[in-house]
């Protein structure tokens, strides 16, 4: 008779796969914290146009709130998304790989057996109000397959039936009611060629009951380790290219007379107001210091404004704004300021 035989790892061996993803836990927690920094220098440097006395001036004057409000909320919905990802990429490898041993091998993994519940609902109510519409279906396809991994971590393999409802009928049903409520957004963005909006109102809730269910062992690592090396990899630059757009002064006009000359009217961003002296920074990046005694008026000019890149609307919600702009009051711009302009009121 043959004997049945199990491998286990050696204790060694468990024990130097927990130290090394302690050491990768306490790199990345030793980069985080020093990421926004980095933006926010950086963010100074781009203003100054790379000149170090003007960045060093910047640096004297900026608030340090005002510049973290403006990384708060440029970058506020990528929060979410970190989050969500993770922990769908990490239980998809958790119900996949052979073992529980072999799955927590990877830190991915790791960090979502180890993630809170009450993170993920907080993530998925934040990406509720600051992600655009268009997004919002991959948000909730995203929600239920967490819930169908949770699932099947903690249940097992024995409650066929009810992992087989959780699993496969609730994305299934919630996907076809999302295509219902979308369907408007779907036609008209089909027949305005736009065809990314179309993909991210559809593709989602099709694909969203193939994220509750394990994949082959074999595979269980490409599918879910590279994807989220990649991410990590792009997501800091495409971060960094998005907040070095983000205005961190505000948009003024200065309107100047110095004695009996004609006024003018200088265009910049607010630095500072001290008891002297107004400092501009010009849109060529040079420092403009006024006499508050010349100084006649001083306005604030509405931001750059770019047309939204898509004008579909799905039941009157525009794709491109989140709940946030929906519902929040907006401030209408009805009339342009002629100092804005460049011309003297």
């Amino acid at each position: 008779m043959g004997r049945d035989v199990s491998v286990t790892a050696p204790p060694e061996a468990t024990a130097s796969a927990a130290r090394r993803r302690r050491a990768q836990l306490n790199y990345l927690l030793t980069v985080l914290p020093a990421f926004p920094l980095v933006l926010l220098v950086l963010r100074l440097w781009y203003l100054s146009r790379q000149d170090l006395p003007t960045m060093l001036l910047l640096v004297q004057y900026i608030s340090p709130l005002g510049m973290i409000s403006a990384l708060f909320i440029t970058l506020i919905w990528t929060v979410p998304a970190v989050i969500l990802v993770l922990r769908t990429l990490g239980g998809i490898l958790l119900v996949s790989a052979p073992t529980p041993a072999d799955a927590t091998r990877s830190l991915l993994a790791v960090t979502a057996l180890r993630m809170p519940d009450w993170v993920v609902a907080l993530a998925a109510v934040l990406a509720g109000f600051t992600w655009q519409l268009r997004l919002l279906p991959a948000l909730f396809m995203l929600v239920v397959a967490i819930m169908g991994l949770t699932a099947v971590q903690r249940r097992g393999p024995g409650q066929r039936l009810v992992l087989l409802v959780i699993t496969l009928g609730v994305p299934s049903a919630l996907g076809l009611v999302i295509l219902i409520w979308m369907w408007p957004g779907i036609a008209a963005a089909v027949s305005a060629g736009e065809i990314t909006t179309a993909l991210l109102l559809t593709a989602p809730p099709l694909l969203g009951p193939l994220l509750t269910g394990p994949v082959p062992p074999w595979a269980a690592r490409f599918v879910t380790h590279w994807p989220a090396v990649a991410a990590a990899l792009v997501a800091p630059f495409v971060v960094g290219v998005v907040f070095l757009r983000a205005p961190v002064l505000p948009d003024s006009a200065v309107e100047v007379a110095s004695g009996t000359g004609p006024a003018q009217v200088v265009r910049g961003q607010l630095i500072a107001v001290d008891d002297t002296s107004t400092t501009v920074l010009g849109r060529d990046g040079v420092v403009i210091f006024l006499s508050n005694g010349d100084v006649r008026s001083k306005t604030l000019c509405p931001g750059r404004t770019s047309p939204p890149d898509s004008a579909i609307a799905v039941r009157g919600w525009p794709v491109a704004e989140s709940a946030l702009q929906w519902v929040a009051p907006t401030r209408r711009v009805t009339e342009v300021d002629p100092r804005c302009l460049g011309r003297p009121n």
